[in-house]
């Protein structure tokens, strides 16, 4: 069973993101502050779980949360910024998405738990970075499952556009199927182009969205 709280008497939120490994998409982070009476027996890392249970998860963690909040980093900041800023980023603008939705009534976090080993102090609020914390914490799960999910869907969205990559599958992940797919038909206006994108080949004189 995952924890709830790191630190018992103060307010938390949990914070996490999904994609980062990718090559085309966005970074996703959301943040998510839960109840002190929060209770699930399948909620863990989203990475553990099957995509039925993440979607089964994602509305009951969007019910019972205090305030949650997800955003998309795209990929043109991420090849400005690089994949590590741009997630943490994301992480950042999630928890301000969430403190912007809590009521005059609810105060906002005193402490974010963030996952991994990596983060820019928030202001005004303490964090504490805890490695594989996606299973060890409530609210560092819930946001992982709700960073995945949003991205998920919006990846399946832009498969529509571009059905050759097989997104609604691969998600953007460096699949042999994806990677095919690039020297098939080149990049498009989702990939990443300070990735590399196929280990035998740095830059592309093709784009197929011109």
């Amino acid at each position: 069973m995952l924890k709830l709280k790191y630190h018992t008497d103060l307010i938390e939120c949990g914070t996490d993101e999904a994609g980062r490994g990718c090559l085309a998409g966005p970074v996703t982070a959301a943040a998510v502050m839960l109840p002190d009476n929060f209770l699930n027996d399948i909620l863990t890392d989203s990475k553990q779980l099957s995509e039925k249970k993440r979607e089964l998860l994602k509305p009951i963690i969007e019910q019972e949360a205090i305030a949650f909040g997800i955003c998309h980093v795209m990929m043109e900041e991420i090849d400005e910024i690089n994949i590590l800023n741009a997630s943490i980023l994301g992480m950042h603008r999630s928890i301000e998405g969430m403190i912007g939705t809590l009521s005059r009534k609810q105060k906002k976090p005193q402490h974010i738990l963030v996952d991994g080993n990596r983060f820019k102090p928030f202001p005004d609020i303490d964090h504490t970075t805890v490695i594989k914390g996606d299973g060890k914490y409530l609210p560092i799960a819930a946001a992982s499952i709700l960073a995945k999910t949003a991205r998920d869907h919006f990846m399946e969205r832009i498969h529509e556009e571009y059905p050759m990559y097989n997104w609604k599958k691969n998600k953007g992940y460096p699949t042999k199927e994806h990677r095919q797919a690039i020297r098939d038909y080149g990049i498009t206006k989702y990939h990443r182009r300070s990735f590399r994108l196929l280990p035998e080949q740095y830059s592309f004189d093709f784009d197929i969205f011109k």
